[in-house]
């Protein structure tokens, strides 16, 4: 069976980072964006991180340029970027691609594992989050508009 711990992706700065390191731990997966309407969840996200990663819990932020142009930047804008506004200490990774055939293999699996509205399997927009348990397995998928205060009440289930 497939987990989220079988992947690997490229940090910001540049190392493969294999996910098999969070192994035992609670995975919050965005697809992140610094010139989106939903940007300012970053505030959210890094609260939440803040507030459980001592329970085991680990956000993971993949930047994403295929929603309107809203990651234009590299990897050292987009590290400087979340540092200045939001202060991000979460693990951020480099730049993927969420839908079509250059879909990060973790985001195809993770939207195969949890369709979105509808059954729709493609990533919508910005800041779509997959919420994993200790396991690895996908327990839910949320929309850009579920805020991390929103999905705040899930984490019991997954922490617990």
């Amino acid at each position: 069976m497939t987990t989220a711990y079988d992947f690997s992706a490229t940090t910001l700065a540049g190392d493969e980072q294999p996910l098999k390191d969070y192994k035992g731990k609670a995975l919050l997966i965005v697809n992140v964006a610094s010139k989106c309407g939903f940007t300012p969840q970053y505030a959210g996200l890094e609260a939440m991180y803040r507030k459980h990663k001592d329970e085991g819990l680990v956000v993971l932020g993949f930047p994403c340029d295929q929603f309107g142009h809203q990651e234009p930047g590299d990897a050292d804008e987009i590290r400087n970027f979340c540092s200045l506004n939001y202060d991000v200490s979460f693990p951020m990774f480099a730049k993927i691609d969420v839908n079509g055939d250059k879909a990060h293999p973790l985001y195809r699996w993770l939207k195969s594992e949890k369709a979105g509205f509808l059954g729709t399997e493609g990533v919508k927009w910005n800041f779509t989050k997959f919420l994993v348990d200790r396991d690895g397995q996908v327990v839910k998928r949320y929309a850009p508009t579920d805020t991390p205060e929103k999905i705040e009440k899930d984490l019991d289930d997954v922490l617990g």
